[in-house]
């Protein structure tokens, strides 16, 4: 099995300089295959349809949890309310500065072995897929992988002794 077959075709995308806030709203609104599911991240692709990052909800999480917060005991530094604050004041802020810059992709042709490979050992849950050309053609998610492998453990192979 290849990326190329269990990609999911790409539909939505973001652009670094769209807002926090369009971020968000396409996030719980993307589509996977034909249903509006949402999804946990998406690729940030320029006006030439290059890949520069990747936005997920994590990175988010960060920019309402600031990194010099785990150095302080929140107890004493917190309020009802802070986190919603925040996301407010953040709203506006450009994808580009906080998305993921350094973005693990494959190729159509990678086997799954690759793709597991490449999930593993960079604690990442979707693969940007790309055509010869570097072009993102689509979305390889853990959970699309997970269900290949796990459909490949319970088909009856008439091996078992």
């Amino acid at each position: 099995m290849k990326a190329k077959d269990l990609m999911i075709h790409l539909q939505e995308y973001l652009r670094p300089d769209n807002t926090l806030k369009e971020a968000v709203n396409l996030l719980r609104t993307a589509k996977r295959g034909e249903e509006k599911v949402g999804v946990k991240g998406l690729p940030v692709l320029d006006e030439k349809g290059k890949l520069v990052g990747m936005l997920s909800m994590r990175d988010i999480l960060k920019v309402v949890f600031p990194f010099y917060m785990t150095m302080m005991d929140l107890g004493d530094f917190t309020w009802d309310g802070m986190v919603e604050s925040i996301a407010k004041k953040s709203s506006n802020r450009k994808v580009g500065e906080v998305m993921s810059k350094d973005v693990i992709t494959v190729d159509e042709e990678a086997s799954l072995m690759e793709c597991v490979d490449h999930m593993i050992k960079h604690n990442i849950k979707r693969l940007p897929v790309v055509d010869r050309s570097g072009k993102v053609i689509g979305m390889l998610y853990e959970r699309d992988v997970f269900f290949a492998i796990t459909k490949a453990m319970l088909e009856n192979t008439g091996d078992e002794r």
